[in-house]
């Protein structure tokens, strides 16, 4: 099950020609940079409708949330003050506790940092939070519990971290455990891969 798991999240990017870290381990593209399929290696003409779409979905499979999750960030991006509301739904992505998990290094995808969560292993301002959808707020600290620091998901993320840690998070050793928080709001720039803003605004203006 694990290694089907793994090939469909390899064939999803495959499908984009693009590495989307929240899903994993690198290399989807790393020996075979073209879609899958017997007609992958063909060049591909894109309509405007498909370049949206892709685009979309991009940040749907990094971030791992359902199409009616999806929907409902958008409405309450749209629904704030900010004047491109697709960087306010890039922040509340990045805000997701299973996402700031994942970017403080203490899980090598969003998936596993999302199973820390639900679990039970992780504390926000020191108390437990088991879902991983949850709104992380600028100053909120996250650790894990003292018995997940020995947890094998744990130890290989923080010996080989997926990403780097982005400047709207910082991390600390406190007596010898890490103690991650959310310093500042992140904007557009936080998607560590390259995307389209104005192809998603198209994709969700036509359809209301």
């Amino acid at each position: 099950m694990k290694r089907k798991g793994k090939v469909a999240r390899f064939k999803r990017q495959r499908r984009l020609l693009v590495e989307l870290p929240g899903m994993g381990k690198a290399g989807a593209l790393e020996r075979r940079p073209y879609p899958p399929g017997q007609h992958g290696l063909q060049r591909r003409k894109y309509s405007e409708f498909a370049l949206q779409l892709e685009e979309k979905q991009k940040l749907r499979f990094h971030y791992g949330v359902r199409e009616e999750q999806f929907r409902r960030l958008i409405n309450k991006a749209k629904g704030s003050s900010a004047p491109n509301w697709v960087e306010s739904l890039v922040n509340l992505l990045e805000r997701r506790l299973d996402n700031v998990v994942f970017r403080l290094g203490f899980a090598p995808s969003i998936p596993a940092a999302r199973q820390l969560v639900s679990h039970g292993k992780i504390l926000v301002d020191g108390k437990k939070v088991t879902i991983g959808s949850q709104t992380i707020r600028v100053g909120q600290k996250i650790t894990l519990k003292a018995e997940a620091l020995q947890n094998q998901v744990y130890l290989q993320a923080k010996q080989n971290p997926r990403l780097p840690l982005p400047s709207f998070l910082a991390k600390e050793e406190v007596q010898g455990q890490e103690v991650g928080r959310l310093t500042d709001e992140p904007n557009l720039e936080a998607v560590p891969f390259a995307f389209e803003p104005g192809l998603v605004i198209g994709y969700y203006s036509m359809r209301g």
